[in-house]
């Protein structure tokens, strides 16, 4: 009969799982209260106390620390170990399910103090954790109840493989690093941040064939950009760098909108009523640019776009969801990835970029501050139609690299220029792909003009509108220059680079 340790501070799931294990010939060994709560649902268990033939000391500070238990997690697969379990009358035990005491939850308390955050360290379950993971060829692992569902599924069709027993382990031990990290900052005072990331996938090679790649993620077993893949071949490197660009910058509208991206640069974006409609105004932003991209939409993608989205070579789509009939369009296209996502958000709050011997660390860009008042600087002001696309632009141009340049005209881009060290080269780029479409649109630019220049470039091709967020010791030489040349501005009071 195989044996499983129980000794849990969240009970999440635990009946349920120790109860399925019991339907399958599992004896259950369970710590005071992880006991208690098993009892108390009719399943019988055996008292950590009564399996060592030692009580539980010092007000539960001392429970599982025992060599019956550590002896029996510990012990190899061997006839010599065997023997020796057998000679104390000690039982192996298969199966660990842990989990530890909330210290990161108290000390996230204003009012926690320190003999409290102290009784919140964990002993018993770290060194539970530990030697499981320690011996996985063996035991079994289990230290998040997320993970109750599939391993009893797994052990219910037969057993877990090696890989999913060292991925638990590597599980474990990346939960007590985090763990003992907080509590070294904690005690030190000092603000140590963690990452707890979770080998996903190794891709075939980097931005180039000749560079390691690896995708990790924050949750454990979740799919790419926390979305689920749903046909095609696998996601390389610089795939996903241009999903996640395509992500973000399509859910930062609320219309059905629709965004093209190249080479980790928009080269369409567009809003509509229908999502066909947003997608070929994107396109036509920069069809040959289009052309092997990634297409994201913020909504369902439908027959009637998918159908149109099929007339383009594109690398990958990544949508909220697919309808029967899309999936239908798309299911010829085999080596088309694509990716649905389960809601508009972006995770986490921060972003990280590492640098040689240290990483970046910023807040998430979304958008400008509540408390932002918008303000027009020129003789001119902005018709309604002028100020939706202008609200349009301004969005769109921050997901554009710096120095970011967006032409628009009903809510759709129709020049888009980025990437260059300087601004005016940017405004002749997004002019050169806007053309004729230039004429009667307007303009936003995610810094400020820190010359005229720009502005005159600008009305040379046709542009009515401008937004920017303004700052410079020369705004008064734009604002005049708008007001010769009959062009309204607006100062936003706030810059959206992205380097």
């Amino acid at each position: 009969m195989p044996e499983v340790l129980l000794s849990v501070h969240d009970k999440t799931g635990l009946v349920e799982f120790a109860n399925g294990l019991h339907k399958l010939g599992w004896k259950l060994i369970a710590s005071g209260g992880t006991a208690r709560i098993l009892r108390q649902n009719n399943l019988p268990v055996t008292e950590v106390a009564d399996f060592t033939g030692s009580p539980e000391i010092l007000g539960g500070r001392v429970k599982t620390l025992h060599p019956a238990i550590y002896g029996g997690i510990l012990a190899r697969d061997t006839e010599e170990d065997r023997e020796e379990l057998a000679k104390l009358n000690w039982q192996p035990i298969d199966m660990v399910v842990v989990n530890l005491y909330p210290f990161e939850e108290t000390i996230s308390k204003p009012d926690a103090t320190l003999s409290e955050a102290i009784e919140q360290i964990d002993i018993g379950g770290v060194t539970l954790i530990r030697a499981a993971a320690k011996n996985h060829q063996r035991v079994t692992l289990v230290c998040d109840p997320g993970d109750y569902g599939w391993v009893l599924a797994r052990i219910q069709s037969g057993r877990l493989s090696e890989t999913q027993q060292r991925n638990l382990a590597i599980k474990g031990f990346q939960i007590t690093t985090h763990y003992d990290s907080l509590i070294a900052a904690y005690l030190s005072g000092t603000k140590v941040e963690t990452l707890k990331l979770y080998p996903l996938q190794k891709l075939r090679y980097g931005e180039n064939p000749h560079q390691y790649a690896q995708l990790f993620g924050y949750q454990h077993g979740q799919g790419p950009l926390g979305g689920r893949i749903l046909q095609g071949k696998e996601l390389s490197y610089n795939n996903l760098l241009d999903l996640d660009t395509a992500w973000r910058a399509v859910v930062s509208f609320e219309k059905s909108s629709i965004a093209i991206v190249k080479h980790l640069s928009p080269c369409g974006i567009a809003s509509a009523a229908l999502l066909v409609d947003a997608y070929e105004y994107a396109l036509a932003s920069d069809p040959v640019s289009a052309f092997g991209g990634i297409v994201a939409a913020n909504s369902e993608m439908d027959a009637e776009t998918a159908a149109a989205v099929s007339q383009l070579f594109v690398e990958c789509i990544i949508a909220t969801g697919f309808s029967p009939e899309a999936l239908e369009i798309f299911a010829k296209k085999k080596n088309l990835r694509l990716v649905e996502m389960p809601d508009l958000e972006i995770e986490p709050e921060v972003e990280y970029r590492s640098i040689t011997r240290g990483i970046l660390q910023q807040s998430v860009d979304r958008g400008d501050p509540l408390e932002v008042e918008w303000r027009v600087v020129t003789e001119t002001v902005p018709t309604t139609a002028q100020m939706d696309d202008l609200k349009f632009a301004w969005k769109a141009c921050q997901h554009v690299k710096s120095n970011a340049i967006v032409f628009a005209v009903n809510e759709a881009t129709v020049g888009i220029g980025g990437g260059q060290p300087n601004r005016v080269d940017c405004v002749v780029m997004a002019a050169q792909r806007a053309g004729e479409k230039a004429h009667g649109a307007v303009m936003a630019s995610d810094a400020f003009f820190p010359f005229a220049d720009s502005v005159e470039k600008a009305a040379a091709a046709g542009i009515v509108a401008i937004v920017q967020p303004g700052g410079s010791i020369r705004d008064q030489e734009s604002i005049d220059m708008c007001n010769q040349l009959g062009i309204t501005m607006i100062f936003t009071g706030v810059r959206h680079f992205r380097h």
